[in-house]
């Protein structure tokens, strides 16, 4: 036998008798947003049921602050053995563009797991904005630049990010709002602001009571919960493409056996009946995808939004 072979196939053998026994104790499942929120009842939705599949508690660690950060190096600095995950978003990938002295890569500190779901976010205008398309809109912006106004949840968020983008590929000057969290769409619904980009749980009542005026949709599909609304790409920015997501992540390192076997899980649950319910109560479609296909995601996104903070010279509070 050759030099090394025997520690290789020890090393092997051991993932794989790691993952037959998995888990052997509680899992920690850090949330980086605080208790009550969608990203929160998603993972409380996984946990109840991995904690159900395997006769292990999984436990929820809500640990909000900082942008994600708090919680990312939390388990960037974790044991690589599974027993520690955490449930990221869009943040995560824009985060190296907007911390030059981040204390951890979303990539090369983590173990890639699956996207979990896709959430579409909606372009919406306040009731007296004179406008019925993104067309529509784009001429009042260029006819009126820097007198339009947008509102996000703060520098770095996902509207933020969302309308930097669009402001970018559709030439226009408006002008950033940035609130503390869903304070953004009250603040649009006292008409402190012209526009947004979100998701519908936070504007769909309002649409729907006519206080909002929903113009499109920011993925590259349109949304199976509103299939009459266009895309961004369709009714005037051809390319644009936005779609808020998020993923199961692991500290770095842990065994390919381990990984798998919490993949299989999660997707499997995905699946439920009950499960798919829930996440379309939340107006979020399951993925499930493959960690190979999750860590592409994450590389693309850290490219796209790393341009758009470049470009709009976005800085964080």
């Amino acid at each position: 036998m050759w030099p090394g072979i025997g520690l290789l196939i020890a090393i092997a053998y051991s993932g794989v008798a790691a993952a037959q026994d998995y888990p052997l104790k509680s899992i920690r499942f850090v949330i980086p947003q605080p208790p009550g929120g969608a990203t929160d009842g998603l993972a409380r939705t996984l946990s109840q049921k991995m904690s159900d599949a395997w006769g292990q508690q999984v436990v929820v660690d809500n640990r909000g602050g900082g942008a994600g950060n708090i919680a990312a190096e939390i388990v960037a600095r974790a044991p690589a053995d599974g027993y520690t995950l955490i449930m990221v978003g869009l943040w995560h990938a824009a985060n190296l563009g907007l911390f030059p002295k981040l204390t951890y890569h979303p990539l090369r500190d983590f173990t890639p797991i699956t996207q979990v779901v896709a959430i579409d976010t909606f372009l919406v205008v306040h009731q007296s904005v004179p406008v019925k398309s993104v067309k529509e809109l784009i001429a009042l912006a260029r006819a009126q630049p820097g007198a339009l106004f947008y509102a996000s949840g703060g520098n770095g968020s996902s509207p933020h990010m969302a309308m930097e983008l669009f402001k970018s590929m559709a030439k226009v000057n408006i002008v950033h709002v940035p609130y503390k969290g869903t304070e953004s769409v009250v603040g649009m619904l006292r008409g402190e602001t012209a526009m947004i980009f979100e998701n519908l749980i936070s504007v769909g009542a309002h649409v729907k009571a006519g206080r909002l005026k929903m113009l499109a949709v920011g993925g590259a599909k349109r949304s199976h919960s509103m299939p009459a609304v266009p895309t961004v790409a369709e009714a005037g920015v051809p390319g644009y493409e936005i779609s808020l997501w998020f993923g199961m992540l692991a500290p770095a390192g842990v065994p390919k056996p381990v990984v798998a076997k919490i993949h299989r899980e999660v997707a499997g649950i995905l699946k439920l009946p009950d499960v798919k319910e829930r996440l379309t109560n939340l107006a979020a479609e399951p993925v499930g995808n493959s960690p190979e296909e999750f860590e592409a995601l994450i590389k693309s996104e850290i490219t796209k939004w790393d341009k758009v903070i470049r470009e709009a010279g976005i800085k964080v509070d």
